[in-house]
């Protein structure tokens, strides 16, 4: 399930990063999207939610265009 989701804020295809922290529970990842929902993704298991949220905040750096998505989008 999608704990927490953010987007870069572009709307075309190309350009649109996405970044999901994931838990089923008991395990946590981040989802890492480049293209939008037809793109190419990555994902990297995290021991808690706590470095999930190192993890997805390392793939945003630093750029103030990245937007929370409330409530989080299904992947």
């Amino acid at each position: 399930m999608v704990q927490r989701h953010w987007w870069n804020g572009s709307t075309t295809t190309r350009s649109r990063r996405d970044v999901f922290i994931r838990s089923d529970g008991r395990r946590w990842d981040v989802l890492v999207r480049i293209g939008g929902a037809p793109g190419r993704s990555r994902v990297q298991d995290c021991p808690s939610g706590s470095a999930a949220a190192i993890v997805a905040g390392a793939w945003r750096g630093s750029e103030h265009t990245w937007r929370e998505v409330q409530p989080p989008l299904p992947v």
